[in-house]
């Protein structure tokens, strides 16, 4: 594999997005004239990147089906180096349905667990400035030979269906250099009440910790520095917000590729999953350079208007 700028490892989805006027009760039919059809879960991650200009690979395990085809053509077409990642026969692209209305979503998935973990995908550390993976309750033994490597680690949490948020899954931090969950699962996995609090017991952890909170914006803690930041949420009309995250992160990992101050690496962060909640869909709802330029265009942020004019073009 040629040198990337990222590496990321995850399971990779197919979403079907539907908004709806209103949510779904038993027994009722909900009509919608919106919907849409996009590479999910990891490839939110690996799209962002690619779209702001990133070197990106991905490796993730696909099915070697309709669906898998779909997703992994779509990746491809976005110029992602699918070098590590791997078709499977008999195994089913997983498949999630997401019910998005009331500036939210829910999500439904059909799949199960791949038969290749991210350490059997990846055997030796990737050549790479920065890796990032979804961490959670599997083996990813790979952070720890990236980071020896001398990668950049960026990790991020999803949601566990199971609902006991085992603390166990933290100790996967111990190879990480920044951590990037959304408030819930911050406060879930650390047993806290606030934001805040969980922020402060993550920064025990790890060296960053920057935690999204959707309209409340973002925050974050340099363990080492001392230095904490907080950067409210750019008000837009949220029409779908699957893979907000995944976007967030991705912009704060390219930040942080540019060696921007923490405070301009949240705020840009929280501009690419704003305006890719404005529109149906995670991994084709993240913005490119031109997004960012009409948003600056029409909205001036003088804190980012030198980064998006010089990446843009103008």
């Amino acid at each position: 594999m040629h040198e990337l700028d990222v590496v990321v490892s995850g399971l990779v989805f197919h979403d079907l997005v539907l908004g709806l006027p209103t949510p779904p009760r038993p027994g009722t039919e909900v009509w919608t004239t919106d919907s849409h059809e996009s590479p999910g879960g990891i490839a939110n991650f690996a799209v962002a990147l690619a779209r702001l200009g990133l070197r990106t690979g991905m490796a993730a395990a696909f099915g070697a089906d309709d669906l898998g085809d779909r997703v992994w053509s779509g990746l491809s077409a976005e110029g992602i180096d699918l070098e590590l990642s791997r078709k499977l026969p008999g195994w089913q692209t997983p498949l999630t349905v997401a019910l998005a209305y009331d500036n939210d979503r829910a999500l439904v998935t059909r799949g199960t667990t791949p038969p290749l973990s991210a350490d059997d995908l990846i055997t030796t550390a990737p050549s790479a400035r920065a890796v990032a993976a979804h961490i959670g309750p599997w083996p990813n033994e790979w952070l720890a030979k990236a980071k020896a490597a001398g990668s950049l680690v960026f990790a991020d949490v999803g949601w566990d269906p199971t609902e006991q948020w085992d603390p166990a899954v933290l100790e996967q931090l111990e190879h990480c250099d920044v951590f990037l969950p959304n408030a819930d699962e911050a406060m879930a996995y650390t047993r806290t009440d606030s934001p805040e609090q969980a922020m402060r017991r993550l920064a025990d952890q790890v060296p960053l910790v920057v935690v999204s909170n959707g309209a409340e914006g973002a925050m974050a803690i340099d363990a080492g520095s001392g230095e904490q930041v907080a950067v409210p949420a750019y008000p837009v009309p949220a029409a779908d917000t699957t893979g907000a995250g995944d976007v967030f992160a991705a912009g704060f990992i390219a930040a942080t590729l540019w060696g921007l101050p923490l405070g301009q690496r949240v705020r840009f962060a929280a501009l690419t999953a704003a305006i890719s909640v404005t529109r149906l869909g995670g991994a084709d709802a993240a913005p490119r350079w031109a997004d960012l330029a009409a948003w600056q265009d029409a909205n001036p942020d003088h804190q980012l208007e030198a980064l998006i004019s010089a990446h843009s073009g103008r």
